[in-house]
Order: structure tokens, then sequence, then C-alpha cells
């Protein structure tokens, strides 16, 4: 196999913006496994005063989690979500949000988004990390992005996923967000915005382990939960697509039925996470490594879809409005897929 290097006379903008790449992922990912490892390390090796820290930390953050499910109210501290760091990260790619209608202020919102991708990047920046854009064409609304609830467990990582508008995808923490309320005098909306925006990645680890470069399948189907939550809470959905998510990363061949997919399928009945191996890219060669590839990813944020509020959906209403969903995100990739995808004629949405 013949080694793609990067070039010495990258410009530096490139090479600031390779470095925030690099830098945020492999953050996460370190402080993902070893945030566990520290707090082993320091219940078996620490002395008396370690481990008690520890013992109150581990007590503190179950507690905490299931007192407030660890939601931070309003967009928490800007430097965390506007900054150098993740707007070099954004421009590596770079990952663009396009409006085609208003949100006003006054309701809440589910955005319905696809596809998940490995990473679910476009999703990740516009409407946690790096929020400046979001601002600008979405004003009041507060973006928020739901990730698995077992997440907001992890020592460490729950703050940093706290600071960046990460909420979690369990029941009781979306009704809460969605139900608050749009009174701009009410308490919670002294820092002037009225509104909830949470981003929910439908498809999850099932449409995860479908993403391939060039291969549009999203997992909606038999996903009717965000439909139902939508109706309960009154809160209108939204879909969103993000054109070039499936291209900046590839991973292990997979196909269905075989000895990998079956392995990874059993992991994600156990453990609801997809454990992917991710192909792509390294910091100093185009060929291989686990970082993302530069491509362009354009998340396209469609109309509101407006539904009636009642405590126990119909399940003909809920079937209805998942059709219209399921029917403007056809429509939404049929217009947009020419603009934003590279051999557009040659893709397809494959709807599972």
């Amino acid at each position: 196999m013949k080694i793609e290097w990067v070039p010495k006379n990258v410009p530096i903008e490139r090479r600031r913006q390779t470095f925030a790449m690099a830098f945020v992922i492999f953050t996460v990912m370190l402080l993902s496994l070893g945030s566990y490892f520290l707090v082993a390390a320091l219940l078996f090796y620490g002395n008396l005063f370690w481990r008690t820290i520890i013992v109150i930390y581990l007590v503190y953050v179950f507690v905490d989690h299931r007192r407030t499910h660890t939601i931070m109210d309003g967009n928490g501290w800007k430097i965390n979500r506007n900054n150098w760091l993740f707007r070099h990260f954004r421009d590596y790619f770079p990952v663009q949000l396009v409006k085609t209608a208003e949100l006003p202020p006054n309701k809440n919102y589910i955005m319905a988004s696809f596809p998940h991708g490995i990473l679910g990047t476009g999703i990740s920046i516009n409407m946690g990390l790096d929020i400046s854009k979001w601002l600008e064409l979405f004003p009041q609304v507060r973006p928020k992005v739901a990730t698995l609830d077992q997440n907001f467990l992890t020592p460490i990582v729950r703050g940093l996923l706290r600071s960046w508008g990460c909420v979690s995808v369990s029941k009781d923490a979306l009704v809460y967000l969605l139900t608050k309320s749009n009174d701009p005098k009410h308490k919670d909306n002294r820092d002037g915005f009225t509104s909830n925006a949470v981003a929910i990645l439908v498809g999850g680890a099932q449409e995860a382990l479908d993403s391939h470069p060039g291969k549009y399948i999203i997992t909606v189907k038999n996903r009717k939960g965000f439909v139902k939550m939508a109706i309960r809470t009154g809160s209108s959905i939204v879909p969103t697509f993000s054109f070039g998510e499936v291209d900046i990363l590839d991973q292990v061949a997979n196909p269905p039925n075989s000895s990998v997919r079956r392995f990874q399928d059993f992991v994600k009945r156990v453990t609801g996470v997809s454990p992917l191996i991710p192909v792509g890219r390294g910091i100093f060669n185009y060929t291989f490594g686990i970082l993302p590839n530069r491509r362009r990813i354009v998340q396209v944020v469609g109309s509101p879809i407006d539904v009636v509020k009642s405590a126990q959906p119909d399940p003909a209403y809920v079937d209805k409005i998942h059709t219209q969903v399921i029917e403007a995100l056809k429509k939404m990739f049929d217009q947009y897929k020419g603009q934003y995808i590279p051999n557009a004629k040659n893709s397809e949405l494959v709807i599972h």
C-alpha cells in the first residue's frame, strides 16, 4: 500500500484546522476511556483521601443525574461553545448550516436529524461545539444535542458534554426541556432565549452501522418515539439532513449477516453502543488512520411540522406525522443533493 503523506507546504491555516480536529477527537476519545481508568486507579491505589474524594464524586454524579438529568439550562458559558478551537474544528471540514424556514421562538422543537454517520459531526458542531452560526440564523432558540443517557454517568466527560449543550436522550430529560415555558418574562428565559431546540439523531447506533461514504442509508421507518414525544410535549418536529456526513469516515466492511456485523449487533443490543472501527486518515498522512477526512458537511434545516398536543398520542395520528417527516426528508434530499453531494446523480436515499 502506497502511503500518501501530507505535503510540507500545507498553508498554516490548514495546519491549525488539522490540529484542532485531531485535538478534539483524541481528547474526547482519551477522556471517555481514561476517566474510568483514572477513577479505578485512585480507588484501588490511592490513599484514604483520594478514595474518599472519588467515592463522594461518584455519589454526587449518580444523585445529580437522577435529580437534574445533568441538564444545563440556557446556553452555558459561551466561551465553551464559540472559541478558536471549535471554529477551526468547523473550518477543517468545513461544516455549514443552511436555513430554509423560520423557527419562531414561541415554541420548542425536536430536530429530527439524519444521517448519524460515524460521529454525528454536523449536528455536534452546529448545535453543540460552535453555535455561532446557529445563533445568527435562529436567534432566541437554544440549541441542544441529545446523546446516550449513560454518557452523563461517565466521570469528567459528563461535565464537558454538559458545557457543550448536550443533554440526555432519556424521556424525562426531553420532557423537561420540551415543556419549558416560551414566555419571555419567565424566570428560565432571563438569558433572552425563549425556545429550546433539541437535536435527536433518530437512527442512532443502528444507522451508524450502515454509514459508508456515498451511501445515504437512514433508519426511521420503525422509529416513532420522537414523534410521540413531540405530540406529548406539543413540540414541532424539524427534519434536518447533514449532506456529506457519511463521507468524512469509512469503517471496516460490515455487510449484513457478516461476522463483523453480527458481533456489532450483539454489542449494540447489550450496551446500546455500536463498536465501530473507523477508517480515515492520520495527522501526517491521507492514507490510513482514525481521523476524519476533509469533506464538506452541510446541515440543511427544514420546515417545522406542527403537531396537536396530546398526553396520550393516538397511533393513527402518530403514523400520520411520522409519514410527514419521512416525506419531508425525501423531498429535502432530492431538492438539495445536487448542491451538496458530489456525483449526486448516483446518490439515492435508502430508508430502513
